[in-house]
C-alpha cells in the first residue's frame, strides 16, 4: 500500500476542500435558521458542525466563504446583525428538502417557503426553528472566529444552547432519544450522504466503568491471528482481565474444538454476537 502525500497549500483550495469533505465524514448537519436586522429569515444547512460541551451547552458550525467568489454566506451576515441562530437536526424524512434549502438564493429569499418547511416560533431567540426536525436548538451566538478573508476560509460560529425542542415521537421507553427512530443523515463528500439506520447502527461497549486490559495483554497467538480483525481484538482488549486458570479449566470441559483456525473463526462468531467473555475463553483453551 502506497501513501499519497498532499500539501494543501500546493493542492489548492478546491482540491483541499474536496479531500477534506470526503475524508472527514460522516458529518452531522446543522440546519441553521437566522434573521437579519430587518427580520428576514434565512435557512441553510452546514456540515462543518458539531457539539463541543454540555456546560455551557455549546455547538459550533462554520459557514465557509465561497471558494469561487470569496463571499460570505447570508447566514454569517445575519449572525453579525442578529447574533442568534436556531439549529435543527436533519433526518432522512427531510433530507431532500434540506438539500433544496442549500440553493444559493438571493439575500432576503425565505428558504422555509422555497423548501416547504414549517417555521416554529422560538422561545428565547428571534429565528424560528424547523418544525419537521426531530430536535432543534435555540442558540445565542457567543463568538465568531474568522479564519481568513479569501475563498474557502472558515468562520467558527460558537453558540450557546438556551432551549432544546424535541419531538416525543423520537424517544424510547426510557425517555431518551432513540437512534433507530431518529433515522439521522450525515454528510459525506460530493453529492453523497449516509443514513444512520438499519445495519448501519451498532453498539460498542465503552470502557468507562472498568479499565480495559488492552490488546497488548492478549497472548501473541491471538494478537497475530490471521482470522481475527482489529475490531475483534479491540473488543477483547476492552475486557478488564484475562480468565483465571480455574475458569479456563471449567470451560475446557465443555469445549471441543481443537484446530486453531476453527477456534479463531468460532471465537469471531461469538465476538460478533456480543459474547466477548466466552470468545476469550475459547481462544485461550
Amino acid at each position: 500500500m502506497t501513501k499519497i502525500k498532499i500539501q494543501p497549500n500546493i493542492a489548492g483550495v478546491a482540491q483541499t476542500y474536496k479531500l477534506l469533505s470526503s475524508a472527514i465524514a460522516p458529518r452531522p448537519i446543522a440546519f441553521a435558521s437566522t434573521v437579519d436586522k430587518e427580520g428576514r429569515v434565512n435557512l441553510s444547512p452546514f456540515s462543518f458542525f458539531n457539539v463541543f460541551g454540555p456546560n455551557p451547552a455549546t455547538l459550533v458550525f462554520s459557514p465557509v466563504r465561497s471558494v469561487r467568489t470569496g463571499e460570505n454566506k447570508h447566514t454569517l451576515e445575519n449572525i453579525k446583525e442578529v447574533p442568534e441562530v436556531s439549529i435543527s437536526i436533519v433526518n432522512y424524512s427531510m433530507v431532500e428538502q434540506m438539500s433544496l434549502a442549500s440553493t444559493a438564493y438571493e439575500k432576503g429569499v425565505n428558504e422555509y417557503e422555497k423548501s416547504g418547511f414549517t417555521p416554529s416560533e422560538s422561545t428565547f431567540i428571534k429565528p424560528p426553528f424547523v418544525s419537521e426536525s426531530p430536535v432543534s436548538f435555540e442558540c445565542k451566538v457567543k463568538e465568531v472566529i474568522e479564519m481568513g478573508n479569501e475563498g474557502g476560509a472558515g468562520n467558527l460560529v460558537i453558540c450557546e444552547v438556551v432551549q432544546i425542542h424535541m419531538d416525543d415521537d423520537y424517544l424510547d421507553e426510557s425517555g431518551d432519544l432513540d437512534p433507530k427512530k431518529l433515522d439521522l443523515v450525515a454528510r459525506m463528500g460530493g453529492n453523497w450522504y449516509c443514513r444512520a439506520n438499519g445495519d448501519a447502527l451498532f453498539e460498542i461497549p465503552k470502557p468507562i466503568r472498568s479499565l480495559g486490559m488492552g490488546v497488548d495483554s492478549l497472548p501473541l497467538e491471538v494478537r497475530n491471528s490471521s482470522i481475527l480483525t482489529g475490531n475483534n481484538l479491540g473488543r477483547l482488549g476492552n475486557l478488564n482481565r484475562l480468565p483465571s486458570e480455574k475458569e479456563l479449566e471449567e470451560y475446557r470441559q465443555t469445549f471441543s474444538l481443537h484446530e486453531e483456525v476453527s477456534i479463531h473463526k468460532a471465537a469471531q462468531v461469538k465476538l460478533e454476537a456480543g459474547e466477548t467473555w466466552e470468545a476469550l475463553l475459547m481462544l485461550l483453551c
